[in-house]
């Protein structure tokens, strides 16, 4: 495959992962009992978003090197054949 593909199937993947860990660790304004006037109270306090972009980067770098694996991998296409 060409280079374009594997940065396209990376970013497929980026994003799933990403959906995948945004909701860990959020708590709502009504679990911390400080519900801000006018705001939604299951709004979250703090999203930690650059913590889970990078958590969302490793993930999909490990699942990505295993996707390639498996690709590459003569006993699986052995098998899948």
């Amino acid at each position: 495959m060409q280079l374009f593909t594997y940065i396209a199937i990376y970013f497929i993947v980026w994003w799933v992962c990403l959906f995948v860990t945004l909701p860990f660790g959020v708590r709502g304004q009504h679990e911390d009992g400080l519900v801000t006037d006018g705001t939604e109270p299951g709004a979250p306090v703090s999203t930690l978003i650059w913590q889970k972009l990078l958590a969302t980067t490793l993930i999909a770098a490990v699942a990505m090197a295993l996707l390639l694996w498996g690709m590459s991998s003569p006993w699986l296409q052995a098998y899948w054949s």
